[in-house]
């Protein structure tokens, strides 16, 4: 429907002509002989409860509200729960890989809580030594080492491989993006070894699973259960539960990454990494080595 009016005066009345179109097919034409009912009818225009953005902010508040209430639901049931540990564990079996990153993709259960680093070095995080101040480094400079090794199953293959790493001399190409020359030069870096395995897997398994409802996802909220397990009992050694939400519940606006940022509001919490990012990276292992405490050897 579409509206427009026009007030023409006539000596010492008002003619109010309003034309109201239905498909361009009708008018109305309402002769109005008082101009304080013109005044009246225009003053009643203005104030009428139609405004755009109104219409769109009060939804947005209401999303987010009803978002904050079963978020804060969720949170009840989050947290570690260890039933018990091991020590001296020289290798581990990751029974499901991370392959890719999911920043914005509203309903993929993949587990955006849990998010690690993914494919090679998902396993890498395992393998490394960790500094003085917990954070991850080669074994060479390390305070506490990690595991000896991981085991998986290969994605594309679904053969059993076993994962070992060190620091060796390699040989990089420097990047003219970054202001190199684009000639190779040598350098030390964490190279991963991987060898089919033989004989049984490892005593003890890691985990995880996305365990959001479709209700969650429809308010950006993902929930995360992290395990450990004996795979030889196939008991529940350790379990994490975790959940987070996009406060922007969805917004791309300005180029943000609505499940990067919400790990900005997460339970349990993850460490900041200086400054305002949040550091998912390494919270696989960090869970597991309470729960796993690698043997200590190069």
């Amino acid at each position: 429907m579409s509206r427009h009016s026009t007030v023409p005066l006539q000596s010492s009345h008002c003619s109010l002509r309003y034309d109201v179109g239905l498909n361009d097919t009708s008018q109305w034409t309402v002769n109005i002989m008082s101009p304080r009912i013109v005044t009246l009818f225009f003053a009643l225009a203005f104030i009428s409860p139609t405004p755009q953005a109104d219409s769109q902010q009060i939804p947005a508040q209401q999303q987010f509200s009803k978002a904050e209430i079963l978020f804060k639901e969720r949170c009840q049931s989050a947290g570690e729960k260890i039933y018990r540990t091991a020590d001296k564990v020289d290798g581990i079996f990751l029974m499901k890989m991370r392959q890719t990153s999911n920043y914005g993709r509203q309903f993929e259960m993949d587990d955006p809580y849990g998010h690690d680093s993914t494919g090679d070095e998902y396993i890498n995080s395992f393998l490394v030594g960790r500094n003085q101040n917990g954070f991850l480094t080669r074994k060479e400079d390390a305070a506490r080492h990690g595991y000896l090794y991981v085991e998986a199953l290969d994605p594309q293959e679904g053969k059993r491989y076993r994962y070992t790493g060190a620091v060796r001399d390699v040989i990089r190409i420097s990047s003219p993006l970054i202001g190199g020359d684009g000639k190779p030069f040598k350098t030390t870096a964490f190279v991963l070894d991987k060898t089919p395995a033989t004989g049984p897997q490892p005593r003890y398994g890691v985990t995880y699973d996305d365990i959001s409802t479709p209700e969650d996802r429809d308010y950006w909220i993902a929930g995360s259960s992290l395990k450990v397990i004996d795979l030889k009992t196939n008991d529940v050694m350790a379990e994490r539960i975790g959940y987070m939400m996009d406060r922007g519940q969805g917004s791309t606006a300005g180029g943000r990454s609505p499940w990067l940022l919400a790990a900005r509001y997460a339970c349990p919490e993850f460490p900041m990494d200086g400054g305002r990012q949040t550091d998912q990276v390494g919270q696989t292992r960090n869970f597991v080595e309470k729960v796993l405490q690698p043997i200590q050897g190069k």
